[in-house]
């Protein structure tokens, strides 16, 4: 094994270090209304009725149920000491992305692009959670929500 590289022992006491409770973030969303219920509001008022439509689009005629709320269709990649952006398209088969890996240096600077698509209402916020994990071992565990 080379100098570098931690033993397990390393690795589990990194790992418990990093170890944190899930804090919430104090956001508190508004109440949940839906698209329809929006544009029923001031159906007479035909200005606010169009300004309306034009920042929520017309209301789909048919819209399934079952279908997720947000689905995430693009994960980028973006790093200055790689040759070009890494592109995952999430809208396949996402198993293959189990055997096809790739490594990313301790230390070096990255972007993430999340592409998605909003199915039926409006999304008043996103969480986004990073695991970092090195030989098996969650080493790192950063949250944001927006």
């Amino acid at each position: 094994m080379a100098e570098h590289e931690p033993t397990a022992e390393q690795l589990a006491k990194i790992a418990a270090e990093n170890v944190e409770e899930d804090h919430s973030v104090n956001y508190q969303p508004p109440a949940q209304k839906s698209i329809q219920e929006i544009q029923d509001l001031d159906k007479d008022d035909e200005s606010l009725r169009k300004y309306k439509e034009t920042l929520l689009g017309p209301v789909p005629a048919v819209i399934d149920p079952n279908a997720p709320n947000v689905v995430v269709t693009k994960l980028t990649l973006v790093c200055s000491s790689a040759p070009g952006p890494l592109v995952l398209d999430l809208t396949g088969d996402l198993e293959c992305f189990k055997k096809q890996s790739f490594v990313l240096k301790e230390g070096s600077e990255y972007r993430i692009k999340i592409s998605f698509k909003v199915n039926r209402e409006i999304v008043s916020g996103l969480k986004f959670v990073q695991y970092c994990i090195r030989k098996g071992v969650k080493m790192d565990k950063i949250g944001r929500a927006h």
